[in-house]
C-alpha cells in the first residue's frame, strides 16, 4: 500500500508518539503546541545543523544539511538533520557526483542518550526514508548529542524497522480516527512542554456523570 502525499504524517512525530501517545496526539491532531525550555534548545540545535545549506565536502565525505525525505510505503515525511555521502566502492551512484557513495544519516538532539529509544526510531524512520527514495541499503547512521558533544553510531536493525513501521500504521490509524487517547500521567509528564493543555491530573477524577449519580444515590 502506498500513500497519497496528502495523507503523509511527519516523521518527526514518532518523538512525541513515543513519548506518549496523547502528546502526539494533541500536537499532530488537535494542533496543540506550547514551548518550554528543552523544546527551544532542541529548535537551536537543528538550526544549528540545518546552517550550512550546501553540500560541503571533506576528503571522501560529501556533507548535506536538511535534506528532504519521504517514504509513500509508511506514509511520512521530514528532514534529516545531516546526510553524509561517504565513499565506497559498494555505494552507489549519485547524480552530479562521480563515483559511488554509501549514505550515512546523522541525527542532532539537545540533550543526552535517552532511557527509552526513541531517537533510534526516528533515525531509523530517516534510513528507510533514504533507502525507498535512493533505491540502496542504510547499514547504520548516528545520533549527535549536543550536551555531551558525541556521536552515537547506531546499526539499523530489522526489529527496530518493523517496530517503525508499525508506529506509524498505528499513527495512520489515530489520524484517521481524529482520536486523542487518554493521559496516563507518568513521571515524565513534568516535562511535558504540553501538560498545562494536557491536564494529566484530571484522569484521576472521576466523570461528572458517575458524580451526579452518585451524589443523588447518596440522596
Amino acid at each position: 500500500m502506498a500513500y497519497p502525499e496528502e495523507d503523509y504524517l511527519m516523521l518527526s512525530g514518532i518523538q512525541h508518539y513515543i513519548f506518549c501517545k496523547r502528546q502526539w496526539a494533541l500536537i499532530h491532531i488537535e494542533q496543540l503546541w506550547d514551548e518550554n525550555l528543552r523544546t527551544v534548545e532542541g529548535e537551536l540545535v537543528h538550526k544549528k545543523a540545518h546552517g550550512i545549506l550546501a553540500p560541503e565536502k571533506r576528503k571522501d565525505v560529501i556533507i548535506t544539511r536538511g535534506m528532504q525525505v519521504h517514504s509513500r510505503e509508511m506514509g511520512i515525511s521530514g528532514i534529516c538533520d545531516i546526510v553524509e555521502l561517504i565513499r565506497s566502492d559498494t555505494g552507489i551512484s549519485l547524480p552530479k557526483h562521480r563515483g559511488k557513495f554509501k549514505i550515512y544519516p546523522v541525527e542532532y538532539k539537545r540533550g543526552k542518550p535517552k532511557e527509552d529509544h526513541c531517537d533510534i526510531l526516528q533515525l531509523t524512520a530517516q534510513a528507510m526514508c533514504l533507502e525507498e527514495m535512493l533505491c540502496c541499503e542504510v547499514e547504520e547512521g548516528a545520533l549527535y548529542y549536543h550536551e555531551i558533544r558525541h556521536r552515537e553510531v547506531v546499526e539499523i536493525e530489522e526489529t527496530v524497522r518493523e517496530e517503525v513501521k508499525m508506529a506509524f500504521a498505528d499513527m495512520h490509524r489515530l489520524y484517521n480516527r481524529k482520536h486523542t487517547p487518554k493521559a496516563k500521567r507518568t513521571k515524565a509528564c513534568n516535562a511535558c512542554s504540553l501538560k498545562e493543555q494536557c491536564l494529566p491530573g484530571l484522569t484521576k477524577l472521576i466523570p461528572a456523570t458517575q458524580y451526579v449519580k452518585k451524589y443523588l444515590e447518596e440522596e
